[in-house]
Parts: structure tokens; C-alpha cells; sequence
């Protein structure tokens, strides 16, 4: 499957990204402002366990994002389970050797769309870290609101901090 718009596309990984992903992904920038799941150094192994892992969805809902025909980053959904299906976290990284180029945002609007016009969500989020100033304009950018603010809710990088939630509404 593959998303397209402008000159981003979001499209299923391939064996041939192993070494690109491991290579932008071992970033501490990059690391920084993820969840500490995501691993800092980035391996190879880890570069093949993560295709691995995305392998087997249905509906598919991890994506590579390619721009000009380059691998430079990740995005996906994650649905909620239970009560929460009908919602889905979104999650990214771009490379920083791609970064303030419109790519993140362009990404964002491709799979907000596909998750609400394919997978039927009928609310997409995001937590983010206080710092992380880049991915809260990525969202303002895509019309999504902010929903709160959770105060000292976040232990990263051995500090506590706040996160940044939001939000967007299906036919909004």
C-alpha cells in the first residue's frame, strides 16, 4: 500500500531501509523526544526487528516516509484497544538531516486522512513531549487542537516533564 501526496510518500518498509532507518534513527535528538521503547543506540538488529514487527498488521498502520525517493523517516497509527478503538495515537520521527523541509507535516496530514477516511477512527492524538517545540507546530500545522497539558507526567532523560496533548476530531 502506498499513501501519496505532493512529494511525500508513506509506503510499506522494505529490507532495503534496514540500514537507513539505523542509521537516522541512532540519533539522540531523535531518541529525545520518542518514548524510551524506541531504542538509543539504534542497531541494525533493531532496524530489522522493527520492519519485523510492522510485517504482520492489518490494517497496515506503520509507514515509511519516502521523500524525493529517499527513505527519511517513520509514521504510524496506533489504534486503542477496547473502549479506545475507535481512537489512535500517532507517532513519528524524520530523520534530522530532513528536518524543517514540510516533511513531518505533510506525513501527518497523509495518515490523519487515510485514519480517519480507511481505518474509521473517529479521533486521532498526540503526547509530546514540553521541548519537543518542532512536532507541537507539526500539529497546529494539521488543525489539530490542543487538548491539555499533563503536568510533570513524563520521566525522560532522567527529568520530569510535561505533555503536550492533541487532538482531531473526524469531519472536523
Amino acid at each position: 500500500m502506498k499513501l501519496i501526496a505532493d512529494n511525500i510518500i508513506l509506503r510499506a518498509f522494505t529490507k532495503d531501509d534496514i540500514p537507513r532507518i539505523a542509521i537516522l534513527a541512532n540519533n539522540k535528538k531523535i531518541s529525545s523526544n520518542l518514548r524510551d521503547s524506541f531504542p538509543h543506540p539504534y542497531s541494525i538488529q533493531d532496524a530489522k526487528n522493527f520492519i519485523n514487527s510492522c510485517s504482520n498488521e492489518d490494517p497496515t498502520t506503520t509507514f515509511a516516509i519516502e521523500w524525493k525517493g529517499n527513505y527519511v523517516g517513520n509514521i504510524g497509527l496506533f489504534i486503542g484497544k477496547d473502549v479506545y478503538r475507535k481512537s489512535a495515537e500517532i507517532g513519528y520521527f524524520i530523520g534530522e538531516p530532513y528536518w524543517n523541509k514540510g516533511i513531518a507535516s505533510k506525513a501527518v496530514e497523509i495518515i490523519t486522512d487515510y485514519g480517519f477516511k480507511n481505518l474509521h477512527l473517529v479521533r486521532i492524538f498526540s503526547g509530546i513531549f514540553e521541548f519537543n517545540l518542532a512536532s507541537m507546530r507539526v500539529m497546529e500545522k494539521n488543525r489539530y487542537k490542543k487538548d491539555a497539558v499533563f503536568k510533570k507526567a513524563v520521566f525522560k532523560n532522567g527529568k520530569i516533564w510535561d505533555e503536550h496533548r492533541y487532538y482531531k476530531l473526524n469531519k472536523e
